[in-house]
């Protein structure tokens, strides 16, 4: 079976002037290429002008051309010229297309749109989405252009020799990492742009909040942000706020002088003190008393605290990250956090997502997570180097991982202490996953009456499990009948039609 050509390219300036009969009668770049080539079986035009000025472009080519019918998809870019948009908006794009596919042979437009949209598709057509690559002039016509480069052996070298100011200038790129990020394990588009903004919010000396839930790094972040500061040399010292005794919070970050309270048997000089002239990291920023708010404040604005029973101030220079699971937005509106403190430290922001928002970091952290438990375990007479089987590893990817990336560490290490081989199985990872049970409205929590119906409950449970065992089998129907304790694979197609589970046809 022969592939089906798909013409991919963004509409232009010059494209939407033809059909609008500002350009002599000229047919633009994309129709003059459909007219010049053997008919394409899709026409998939990207926009970033207005979505109905490119609708009737679109209705405009098919007239002229008599092409197929031209799919148009609107991108929202940031700008025309942002290079690393461009790529990710892109990529994303004609991966929802499910692209690449054996079945489609591309064919990539260079002539419409900026030059960062032309070298975005030479990128991609040399390294994700092969494809053919045409570009058309009024002197030439259309051609398409054959060159040829490796890119590892062609273009990096180069790259690595550019001066130290062209480097710099390209320090922004998702791709590189600053050493003291090191740590922070990511692959996906989403942790590349925290990860830039917390480097450059790192060498500009004021406070960050930084905000995701519970193990999504957030420690990690706020001490490769002390680590790539100035204050390097000083001290980094976390405190848990919501581990504080309320009646305590002052006394911990500010200090004490001896007396000033029952049990105050010597003078205590806090955590500020403790920090000076480095970063003092307060996790769970959300728990923090409402007194302890309005000291803070002050020690933000004029650079100085008040031990309890003293009475004169002290200077201090300490740079506050901030880090909270919590909405601190609902809190101000609800009075538990002071509107003023949150503007003062949430100066810098980083969102840290979710892992199950992650996707393939998950594959990579699971064989980190692995080397390194198998690492620590070397030598130890008791050691089995340790590997996971294919079913084991996809339970682990299916899983949505509520405690983020603590969890998934936690488990694979109580995975490879209790595999009694050098293999982790799947029940391996089944009894090391810790099921929390939610309070409010699980699956197992409905409240009877007001149109319960226990059938419904039923298919519920059973579309979650044959969901899990199709994710836990690798897509592989008859592994997943014999999870499920289906006599054969026909029993599962058959409660999947049944319930409405999609499962692929691909064993």
């Amino acid at each position: 079976m022969n592939p089906k050509r798909w013409l991919v390219s963004w509409i232009g300036k010059t494209d939407h002037d033809c059909a609008e009969g500002r350009n002599g009668g000229d047919l633009g770049p994309i129709a003059s290429a459909i007219k010049a080539l053997p008919s394409f079986d899709r026409i998939y035009l990207l926009t970033n002008y207005e979505y109905e000025r490119s609708k009737k472009y679109c209705d405009w080519l098919e007239s002229t051309t008599n092409c197929v019918e031209a799919d148009l998809y609107s991108i929202d870019l940031s700008s025309p010229i942002d290079y690393a948009d461009i790529y990710e908006k892109v990529c994303a794009e004609l991966k929802q297309a499910r692209l690449p596919s054996d079945d489609v042979e591309l064919t990539f437009h260079l002539s419409p749109g900026t030059p960062a949209m032309a070298a975005i598709w030479i990128i991609l057509a040399k390294t994700r989405f092969p494809a053919k690559l045409i570009q058309t002039s009024k002197e030439q016509g259309c051609q398409q252009v054959d060159f040829f480069f490796d890119l590892a052996n062609e273009f990096l070298p180069e790259f690595l020799q550019r001066s130290s100011d062209r480097i710099k200038r390209l320090s922004d790129s998702h791709s590189e990492t600053a050493p003291e990020f090191n740590k922070i394990i990511f692959r996906c588009a989403e942790m590349a742009e925290q990860v830039s903004l917390a480097r450059k919010i790192a060498a500009h000396d004021v406070p960050v909040l930084i905000l995701g839930e519970t193990g999504t790094g957030k420690e990690l972040f706020a001490e490769a942000i002390h680590a790539a500061s100035d204050r390097k040399d000083k001290p980094f010292i976390a405190v848990n706020c919501g581990a504080i005794p309320r009646e305590l919070a002052n006394s911990e970050l500010f200090g004490h002088k001896k007396g000033a309270f029952t049990g105050a048997d010597s003078n205590r000089l806090g955590h500020f003190r403790e920090a000076e002239g480095g970063t003092l990291f307060l996790d769970e920023i959300g728990d923090l008393p409402l007194e302890s708010q309005v000291r803070l404040l002050r020690a933000l604005q004029q650079q100085e605290i008040t031990p309890v029973g003293e009475s004169k101030s002290i200077k201090t220079n300490v740079r506050i990250l901030a880090a909270t699971h919590r909405s601190l937005g609902q809190d101000v509106a609800a009075g538990r956090f002071r509107e003023d403190l949150f503007h003062r430290i949430a100066v810098g922001i980083i969102n840290l997502p979710a892992l199950r928002h992650r996707g393939d970091d998950i594959d990579l952290l699971i064989g980190r997570f692995l080397s390194k438990v198998n690492a620590d375990a070397a030598g130890k007479p008791e050691a089995q180097y340790k590997e996971f089987s294919e079913e084991a590893k996809n339970l682990l990817l299916a899983y949505p991982w509520p405690g983020n990336v603590r969890e998934l560490y936690h488990t694979i290490l109580r995975a490879a202490i209790w595999s009694s081989g050098s293999v982790i199985e799947a029940n391996d990872v089944e009894r090391s996953l810790l099921t929390i049970r939610q309070s409010g409205d699980g699956l197992l929590d409905r409240p009877l009456g007001n149109g319960f119906d226990l059938q419904d409950v039923l298919d519920d449970v059973s579309r979650r499990y044959i969901t899990k065992a199709y994710a836990a089998s690798g897509g592989k129907k008859k592994r997943a009948a014999e999870l499920l304790g289906f006599s054969n694979y026909q029993t599962l197609g058959n409660w999947a039609e049944r319930l409405g589970v999609g499962i692929d046809e691909n064993d």
